[in-house]
């Protein structure tokens, strides 16, 4: 069971009170892209053997969406943070770093 630590609320729960919702940072395509860019946004996805990043809502408690870095593996809750970004912070990106040294060039 993961334990989740919502970033928009504060509140720390089973996994249970949150619902995932797929990979994060992708890009989503709209009107106008071309059959290359839907058939990549609606079927390629990363499938790691290690750390990936995911969209997560908090499904009973603000209802606000964030992402969540863990390891598919070991299951290990790197870090949560803000839906509204582009990337990963930085800090959690070393924090990341820390434990699971040479990840980056896995990915």
């Amino acid at each position: 069971m993961l334990i989740v630590s919502c970033p928009c609320c504060g509140v720390t729960a089973e996994e249970t009170e949150f619902h995932a919702h797929g990979e994060a940072h992708i890009t989503r395509h709209s009107i106008g892209a071309s059959d290359d860019q839907v058939e990549t946004y609606l079927f390629m996805r990363k499938n790691p053997k290690g750390v990936h990043f995911e969209r997560w809502r908090h499904q009973n408690g603000c209802g606000k969406w964030f992402h969540m870095a863990r390891d598919t593996m070991t299951l290990e809750v790197f870090g949560t943070y803000s839906a509204q970004t582009y990337a990963p912070p930085e800090e959690l990106l070393a924090k990341i770093d820390a434990k699971r040294p040479g990840w980056r060039a896995a990915s």
